[in-house]
Parts: structure tokens; C-alpha cells; sequence
């Protein structure tokens, strides 16, 4: 996809000097020229470019007016060409891409448009994710849910669990990766922590340490079982709307009826 590109400046000999050296560069596209920040600013608005290349000193209108001057349409993003080195703190403030000095380096153009193409690429995907969800969330809200579950924020909020375990048991501290436990069950005060290999006895209750884990992964099927939905292998039914789960080490667990909504997930 081609790079849309205004190039900004009074001088006609730099423009056309930059414009000789973005031919290197196959998916810029020079769709406007101007001279002046009013001029620049109307062609903006009006073509509405993905890149911007402005000089900073201009008669009137200089290339910070001219930002400013767009603060009601969303900017393109912009790339400070100035023969002055003493504006470059300025230009950053405003977000400018980069700041390159007249006359400009073919390599030092090079590797600004490298980052232009970052840029746009992390742009058009977010705008893609966006497009995606609102037509999911049109025709398909059961699947815009699942994609909104692996939002970043949804994943900030899963970050918030914990991954490893401190248990101390017969007078020794072991560290459990919860990604190995197949299940947890419940006897008093007292967790009963399975790992398919071994047991570890946790002196907390379960209310508590649902609130430690992940509830996308560890759900309660049992008044005193939670178990790992990634170590189930297999749901076998059994009466009264009852069920079993076989989980990895082969071990069965019952479903209650208060908790069957929990094997939706594996059986539609």
C-alpha cells in the first residue's frame, strides 16, 4: 500500500531535491507540493495524507502554526526538514516522526522511512481491529466477546493472577507453575493441590484462592472441586444433567448440576 506523502516548504529547490530522493523509496507517493503553511494546511485537510514532510521556517504560517492549524481533522504524521538544528526538542514535543536536516542524507531518509512504515503499520492495524469489531459486534456478538476477552486489556487484567504458588508443606517451601495444576480440592481450611504427579496440602480457603487465579482457565465444578479447563480432555455425561470431566493424568471429576454451565465451553 502506497504511502500518501505532502511534502511542505517556501524553497522550490528543496522540494524538488526531496522529491528526487523519495523516488528511491517505491511506495511514497507525492500527491500535493506546497509553499506556505496556509497552503499546507488546506491540502491537508482536503487530501488527507498518511505522511507529511514540512520545513519549519516559512513566511507566516510556520510548520508548528501548522499543526496547530489542523487540531480538527486527525493528523497525518509529520517528518520536520529545517536547515536549523535548533528546533529539534520543539519538533518532537509534536510528535514529529523525525528531524532531518537540510539537505537531507539519502541514508538518514532511508531510515526515517523505515519508521514511517512502522508507524502506519501499527495505524492501519489498529484500525483494522476496529473495523473487525464493529462489524463482529454487528453480526456476530458472540465472537466480538471472545476477541474482546484477548484485548490488551484483558490481558493486562489476566497479568494480575498469579503464576507461581508458594506452598508450604512438612516444613519446606515449594513453588507450584499453576499451569501444572490439574485440580484443587476443597477439606475445611485446607486446599488439597493436585498436579497429576503429586499433591500439596495449602492451608487457605477456596474463596480466596479463586480470587489468585485465572477464572478464564480455573473454574469451580464442584462445591469443593475447581479445576484446570486447559487439562481437560475429555467430558463423559452421566444422569440427572450431571457430568465428568477426565483431565490429563486420567483422573475423573464430577460436574455438578449448579456448575454445568462450565462444560458448555467443551461441548458446543
Amino acid at each position: 500500500m502506497s504511502i500518501r506523502t505532502i511534502l511542505v516548504d517556501d524553497e522550490t529547490l528543496a522540494t524538488q531535491g526531496l522529491q528526487l530522493r523519495l523516488q528511491a523509496h517505491e511506495d511514497v507517493e507525492v500527491i500535493a507540493t506546497a509553499a506556505n503553511g496556509r497552503e499546507a494546511i488546506r491540502q491537508i485537510k482536503t487530501n488527507k495524507p498518511d505522511l507529511v514532510f514540512l520545513d519549519i521556517q516559512m513566511p507566516g504560517f510556520d510548520g508548528f502554526s501548522v499543526i496547530q492549524g489542523l487540531m480538527d481533522v486527525e493528523p497525518p504524521m509529520f517528518v520536520f526538514v529545517t536547515a536549523y538544528g535548533d528546533h529539534a526538542l520543539r519538533a518532537f514535543d509534536a510528535q514529529a516522526v523525525d528531524y532531518l536536516m537540510k539537505p537531507v542524507d539519502e541514508d538518514r531518509l532511508a531510515a526515517t522511512m523505515d519508521r514511517v512504515r512502522q508507524r502506519l503499520a501499527e495505524k492501519r492495524g489498529v484500525e483494522e481491529v476496529g473495523r473487525l469489531k464493529e462489524a463482529l459486534a454487528e453480526h456476530a456478538p458472540e465472537a466480538a466477546e471472545e476477541m474482546a476477552d484477548a484485548s490488551p486489556d484483558a490481558q493486562h487484567a489476566a497479568n494480575r493472577y498469579e503464576k507461581m504458588i508458594n506452598i508450604k508443606d512438612q516444613g519446606q517451601i515449594f513453588r507450584v507453575d499453576v499451569d501444572t495444576i490439574e485440580r484443587i480440592d476443597a477439606a475445611g481450611d485446607y486446599m488439597c493441590i493436585q498436579t497429576g504427579d503429586n499433591t500439596l496440602i495449602l492451608r487457605e480457603t477456596m474463596k480466596d484462592l479463586e480470587k489468585r487465579l485465572d477464572p478464564r482457565r480455573f473454574q469451580r465444578v464442584h462445591r469443593s472441586t475447581i479445576v484446570n479447563l486447559d487439562l481437560v480432555r475429555q467430558v463423559k455425561p452421566h444422569t440427572n444433567g450431571e457430568c465428568f470431566l477426565v483431565l490429563d493424568s486420567g483422573a475423573q471429576v464430577k460436574v455438578s448440576r449448579s456448575y454445568r454451565d462450565v462444560v458448555a465451553r467443551f461441548v458446543h
